[in-house]
């Protein structure tokens, strides 16, 4: 199976002087590649470098035909809309839609019961009407993460993304990835916790003595 995104002596950093080399990895299809390290070790650097939001330093990064089209879904530690944003919950979440609909000026009945379900199940289905900007930090996050559940995007990257959630919210959060991978989708979860529940097919660890390693073939 052709990897979605393929990495070749890549070095990441916002200045070459403080630029660090990464292992080369592929991320495949139904992927659920865990990103660890220490802080500082640069786990976010290297995300916001994947998703095109920094450049590389040097190396090279190869992106499936299907990725350059549909672009990677990320969710970062904190939420990139401002906190007065001007939209309900429920049209943040059925944004994470826009990658699929084309042209399509409305949001189908399937699409609108798939937003209402992720809400729910992310534990802020009752807050759909509400406005973004009356949010807790915490809501804000679910909301964002219900986003990039939606989406079509081949690739979803997640930082710290249970940092926000009690544990019911987590454990419905790894069922939704679980589900995901299950689909074919590529999730990427940067993390500092050393145990949970997820079935990693592949770990990248970052630091002092980084390293790549597979825990499942691909042909």
């Amino acid at each position: 199976m052709s990897p979605l995104i393929e990495t070749i002596s890549l070095k990441v950093g916002y200045n070459a002087s403080a630029a660090f080399a990464c292992p080369d990895f592929a991320i495949h299809p139904g992927d659920v590649l865990k990103i660890a390290g220490g802080n500082g070790a640069g786990k976010t650097t290297l995300v916001k470098t994947l998703t095109g939001l920094i450049p590389p330093m040097a190396g090279e990064i190869r992106l499936s035909g299907r990725l350059k089209k549909l672009g990677a879904g990320y969710v970062p530690q904190s939420g990139p809309l401002h906190k007065d944003f001007p939209a309900s919950v429920m049209e943040v979440v059925l944004s994470g839609f826009q990658s699929s609909r084309g042209f399509r000026p409305f949001h189908t009945l399937g699409e609108k019961r798939r937003a209402r379900k992720i809400l729910e199940r992310m534990g802020i289905g009752e807050l759909a009407r509400s406005s973004y900007r009356e949010l807790s930090g915490g809501q804000r996050q679910r909301l964002l993460i219900a986003r990039a559940l939606v989406s079509a995007h081949p690739v979803i990257f997640l930082d710290e993304p249970a940092n926000a959630l009690d544990q019911d919210a987590a454990a419905r959060l790894r069922e939704e990835l679980a589900a995901l991978a299950g689909r074919g989708v590529a999730v990427a979860i940067v993390t500092h916790s050393p145990h949970d529940s997820l079935p990693y097919s592949a770990v990248l660890k970052l630091g002092e003595s980084p390293s790549f390693e597979r825990r499942n073939a691909h042909a």
